[in-house]
This record gives C-alpha cells, sequence and structure tokens, in this order.
C-alpha cells in the first residue's frame, strides 16, 4: 500500500472520529437539556408545594391572632365569667406565679422513685448534666417532673436578672454560632452539636426563639437549652419567639405533649412555662453591630425603648392590652393585629401597672412578628395577620438609626435553611429541617465573629442512610401538601359551591380556568397559584373548562350525628382548633368536660364574633346530642376528634405527574 492511500486512510478514520465526536457531544447536550428541564419542572413542583404549606401555616396564624381578639370579646360579653372563675381572667391577663410560693408548692412535693431510670440531674448544674441529658434524650427517656420543675424555677430566676437585649462580643478567635427555629425537632438539635459541638465557655450560641411547638420533643429541647444556659449564663443566649407563647401552645401541640408526658404535674408545669416565657430576654446584639432578633422591624421600630419595656408585663403577645376605665387607648383599633377589639365594660384583674402600654405591645409585636419583603415601606403583614412587612428601606433606616450593620433574624422557613435580602443586610436562618415534611428544606446555623463575613452550615436529618432521589421527595413533598390544600377545600364547600354557582349564570356546572381561580381565592384567601395547582384538584374537559364540582372529589367531612345540616359540619371542621383551645380554657380543672349550658353560651359568642351565619336551634340540638350520657355534661375534646376528614383515595402519585 502506497504512503498517499495510508495517509488517505487516516484521513478518513480522523473524519469518523470527528463525526463520531460530534454525534456524541449532541447527545450528551440533549441529556443535559433535557436534565435541566426536568430538575426545573421537579423543582417547581417542590415550590408550589412548599408555598401551599406556608400559605396554610400563616392561614393558621392569622386564625390564632383572631381567636385572641376573641378571647378579649369573651370577657367582655360573657358577664359571668369572671365572677364564675377568675381563673380564666387571671390566665389570660393577670400574673401567674407568686415568687414566694414556688419552690414549697411545686417542687417540695414531687418525689423521685427509686424505680426511676432516667437522667438524674445534679443541681448546681454542670456541663456533666448537659451530657446527661443529651445521652438521655438520644434513648427516648423522659426526664422526671421533680427536675423539670427544678430547671424552669432556676432558668426564671438567672433570667429575671437579665437585660431585654443581651449585648455579646467575638473575636476572631471566639466565633458564635446562632440557630434559628427548631420548633420540637430535636434531631436537628442533636445534629447541630454533633457538627458544631455542645455548647461551652469557648463554644457560645444563640438560639433565636421558636424552641417549641409543631415538633414531638419540645420539651427536651427546652430541657438542654435551659440546662446549658445554666451552666454557659455568658455563652448560650436565648432570645423570645412568637411561639413562646401560652396561647400559641395551646394550638400547635406543646400543651398537649406536656400534657401527655407528664400527667400527674403537667398543668404545674405549664402554669410555671408561662412565667419564664414572660423573662425570655428579646433580643441579642452582638458586637455593637449586628442586631438578633425572631421576626423582624417596622418603620416605627425604637429601640431604646424596647430595652426599657418591663417584658415579663407581656404574658402573651397575642393578648392586647387590656382597655380600662380612663385609658386612653380605648376604643382605638388595635391596628398590628389588622382586628377591632370592642371597647369593653367588664374589668379584669389586670391593672396599668401589670400591663404594658399599647404602645410598647406593638413594638414587641413587629420584633417578634414581622417578615421583610423586597418592596420598599413597611405595611401590614397581611398573610400572618400580626406585625408588619419591611422593605429595604426601613432596614436601612432602623440600621443606621441605631448605627448596626445587619439584623438576623428567624420566623420563615427557607428550602435551603437560610436566605440573604436586602443588599446583605438582612440574613433569615431557620434550623428546623423537614419542617413541612420530610425533604421539603434544610435546616441551617451561621458562625461569625468579630470583622468575619457569616459563614453558613446547611444540613438535613434523613431517617435513611442515604437522602431519596429527588423526584421520591418531590412526590412525597407535593402529595402531602395537595393532602392538606383539599382539607381546607371541603372545609368550605358550602361558600365554594356558591361562590361557583355565582360564576356559572349558564348553570353548566363549568367554569373557565380563571372564574375558577378567582372563585377559589376570593372564598379561600390562600394566594395561591390556582391555575398551575388546577391539574391536581379539578378535572377539565377538552375545551380547558373545569368541572367545578370535582373539587371536591374523593373527600368528604365525617359527620358524627348524622342529622346536622352540613353547613354546620362544615363550620364545626373549620373551627374545631379555636373551639378546642376555648373549651380548654374554660375548663380550668382539665377535666374534658363543660357544661351543655357553658357550651351553648360560648357558642353564641363565638358564632357572634366570627359573623357565623348558624341558627341557635342547630346549636341546641346539637349540644343535646353531644351529651351522650344525658348528665349535663359535654366531653368536647372527643366530639371535636369526631369531625375529620375522610379521604376516598389517597392516592401518592406515584407515576410522578405533577403540578409543573
Amino acid at each position: 500500500m502506497s504512503t498517499h492511500n495510508l495517509e488517505d486512510m487516516g484521513c478518513g478514520t480522523s473524519s469518523v472520529k470527528d463525526t463520531r465526536s460530534e454525534q456524541v457531544l449532541k447527545a450528551a447536550l440533549v441529556i443535559q437539556n433535557w436534565y435541566r428541564g426536568y430538575s426545573t419542572r421537579l423543582k417547581a413542583r417542590q415550590r408550589y408545594a412548599l408555598t401551599i404549606f406556608q400559605s396554610i401555616e400563616y392561614a393558621d396564624e392569622q386564625g390564632q391572632l383572631q381567636l385572641s381578639n376573641f378571647f378579649s370579646f369573651m370577657l367582655e360579653n360573657y358577664a359571668h365569667i369572671h365572677e364564675k372563675d377568675p381563673e380564666i381572667v387571671a390566665r389570660l391577663f393577670g400574673s401567674t406565679l407568686q415568687d414566694y410560693k414556688d419552690r414549697q408548692d411545686y417542687v417540695a412535693f414531687v418525689d423521685v422513685p427509686n424505680s426511676y431510670n432516667g437522667p438524674r440531674l445534679q443541681f448546681p448544674l454542670t456541663f456533666t448534666d448537659i451530657d446527661l441529658l443529651v445521652d438521655a434524650f438520644k434513648q427516648q427517656q423522659i426526664l422526671h417532673a421533680r427536675y423539670v420543675l427544678e430547671v424552669l424555677f432556676e432558668t426564671k430566676k438567672v433570667l429575671k436578672q437579665m437585660p431585654n437585649f443581651t449585648h455579646v462580643k467575638t473575636s476572631p478567635s471566639k466565633e458564635i454560632t446562632i440557630c434559628g427555629d427548631l420548633h420540637g425537632k430535636l434531631d436537628d438539635l442533636l445534629l447541630i452539636f454533633y457538627k458544631n459541638g455542645l455548647p461551652s465557655g469557648s463554644n457560645s450560641y444563640i438560639f433565636n426563639g421558636d424552641f417549641v411547638d409543631r415538633g414531638r420533643n419540645s420539651i427536651e429541647i427546652l430541657m438542654i437549652l435551659f440546662v446549658s444556659f445554666l451552666v454557659y449564663p455568658n455563652d448560650l443566649h436565648l432570645n423570645r419567639g412568637n411561639h413562646e407563647d401560652f396561647m400559641m401552645n395551646l394550638r400547635y401541640g406543646f400543651t398537649k405533649e406536656i400534657l401527655c408526658k407528664y400527667k400527674i404535674h403537667g398543668k404545674q408545669i405549664l402554669q410555671i412555662l408561662e412565667d419564664v416565657y414572660t423573662w425570655l430576654p428579646i433580643g441579642t446584639i452582638i458586637d455593637n453591630e449586628i442586631l438578633v432578633i425572631h421576626g423582624g422591624i417596622s418603620e416605627s421600630t425604637d429601640l431604646n425603648l424596647l430595652h426599657r419595656v418591663e417584658r415579663h408585663k407581656m404574658k402573651s403577645v397575642l393578648m392586647p392590652p387590656t382597655p380600662l376605665d380612663g385609658d386612653p387607648d380605648t376604643n382605638v383599633k388595635k391596628k398590628k393585629f389588622n382586628a377591632t377589639i370592642v371597647p369593653g365594660e367588664v374589668k379584669t384583674s389586670a391593672s396599668h401597672s401589670e400591663q404594658l402600654t399599647k404602645h410598647e405591645w406593638e413594638q414587641v409585636i413587629d420584633i417578634l412578628w414581622s417578615d421583610p419583603r423586597g418592596k420598599r415601606g413597611c405595611y401590614p403583614n397581611t398573610s400572618r395577620g400580626g406585625g408588619c412587612y419591611f422593605g429595604p428601606d426601613i432596614t436601612s433606616k432602623v440600621l443606621n438609626r441605631y448605627q448596626l450593620k445587619m439584623l438576623i433574624r428567624s420566623h420563615e422557613c427557607k428550602p435551603e435553611g437560610y436566605e440573604i435580602c436586602h443588599d446583605g443586610k438582612v440574613i433569615t436562618i431557620f434550623s428546623a429541617s423537614n419542617y413541612y415534611e420530610e425533604g421539603s428544606n434544610r435546616g441551617a446555623y451561621i458562625k461569625l465573629s468579630s470583622g468575619m463575613a457569616p459563614r453558613f452550615f446547611q444540613y438535613q436529618v434523613t431517617r435513611t442512610t442515604c437522602l431519596r432521589p429527588l423526584y421520591q421527595r418531590v412526590n412525597a413533598i407535593e402529595s402531602s401538601a395537595i393532602r392538606i390544600l383539599r382539607e381546607r377545600i371541603i372545609a368550605r364547600k358550602t361558600d365554594l359551591i356558591h361562590a361557583f354557582q355565582l360564576q356559572d349564570r349558564s348553570k353548566s356546572g363549568k367554569l373557565s380556568m380563571s372564574q375558577w381561580a378567582f372563585s377559589m381565592e376570593n372564598t379561600l384567601g390562600l394566594n395561591l397559584p390556582w391555575r398551575s395547582l388546577s391539574s391536581r384538584l379539578v378535572t377539565t374537559d377538552t375545551n380547558g373548562d373545569i368541572n367545578y364540582m370535582s373539587s371536591f372529589q374523593d373527600i368528604h367531612i365525617q359527620k358524627p350525628v348524622k342529622e346536622a345540616q352540613s353547613t354546620l359540619i362544615e363550620t364545626l371542621y373549620r373551627y374545631r382548633s379555636d373551639l378546642q383551645i376555648i373549651f380548654n380554657v374554660i375548663d380550668s380543672d382539665h377535666s374534658g368536660l363543660i357544661s351543655v349550658e357553658e357550651f351553648r353560651s360560648m357558642w353564641k359568642l363565638f358564632n357572634s364574633h366570627y359573623n357565623i351565619h348558624i341558627d341557635d336551634f342547630q346549636i341546641d340540638e346539637l349540644a343535646e346530642r353531644m351529651d351522650l350520657n344525658k348528665d349535663g355534661s359535654i366531653d368536647f375534646n372527643e366530639f371535636l376528634k369526631a369531625f375529620h376528614v375522610v379521604h376516598k383515595l389517597d392516592k401518592l402519585n406515584k407515576s410522578g405527574s405533577g403540578l409543573a
């Protein structure tokens, strides 16, 4: 073969290789583009699911704030309540415990039996007690009530000596770690300590509120934090969050957790906790440069005033100061909660000296409840119903006013565990991973020191040795979100049908996508992307019109009383959490029973305050049926549990089809 032919063959081989390389490259680009699109669609579905969770969470908080207003309304209108049971008034507005009888009445008579095999604390506490608690709680042991009470009293004693804002110093050789919401998720706290070390004189921490509620281990988290605080009071700092509030605990699970774990002494523990909450500092200032508070700020935030506020007078952040005779705030709308408190004529046990002023109360509400937004200005926080939204201009204005450089806050779940906004001047840190559902979000904490940029550390607790594929996690999150959204929808079935029918003038049973979306948002007020969610909620015809009754397919509310009208059942289901809280407050002896007459009286007040259109005769008939053994009493907890949603087809969407 000639040299020329060999050269020709060589060129041919090179050409074939180039062609194949181009084909491989094109195929790789096609696969890459497909995967990017696939990943984008999955993340969009995850984002929509998180939006559902957050919208419903904030709607519940609005309900909690409205409920707080109801208690004021109740005290003003339920004429016999303060005569019949002054303990209710004292619980809502007055002081709780008197120092002189603390230990004698609560600790002295609680014995630890020899049979108890849980952790035994030694007072005064040392770092070995922190290790002891952590190890015990890893093994799911319960700390004896005697030790819980001792820790709470000791914590209160130290907290009372502290200012409203703790001032801390760092240096290049001494960092501080800042953690956000934990919400009873013990595994997250243990993972933080595993990665970052236990609190110590050389390992300082700030825990920025919302230690409790939602998760199953709130008391364990409190005990670890309080014991660590007692051992290292200068190196572990605790800020109050909006969930360090007995009114929030009634709705979001901590009260129930305590009464379940401590059946004998649970009531005493809760009473003391209510007092401890009031003494928690409301913020921390690092190096005179960084403000750490739970929620946020407003255009009127006055740090000088907040330094002077007598914080222990705010028993529940949710209870506005009670208007009293001669009070200049009487007849003033409580604008921070976007609701009106009707001025009352009934005097409570609280006096001016026992309450914050309205202005002081609003200042505290803002720092515990507010959220940052990209829009300039300061405007009502319509999602939560309390506090405000504050824009980047407000952040700059407040920070400049007090010569501060940064605001670190928590209060909002973020997919990555943290978020930076307002030109780097505001950081949100959230430490409860899997907050809404397993895989829904990461947790994070911040480490910082003087002169150094903040460093972020992310994590995610998982029950398995390896994280599930993204599509499986998204399917699970999405299915859970759609499930709770459908429960919201069925609770407003009558109202939604009325809204649909107003749009359906031809009585075809169908609406356009825009008509359906308008009706859903106008009725439910959840600020959700209804068009994107429609494929998971309703059926459409070939023209894209929606069969609006399919909004309620495969789901219904179980009726504990078959004869009850649907409107009544939906109303009781929708407000069941509120009613349970109200009845539990009235039920001061925790018997679980109230009289039929009390039920009727409270319902009529509730009906009036919430503007619910239910005839009295329906309630009277229901009350009679609730009195199962005809002894004049109602077991309201068991009754309200009977109202639940039944999902006929509990689909997990294994096929992977989704929102996007």
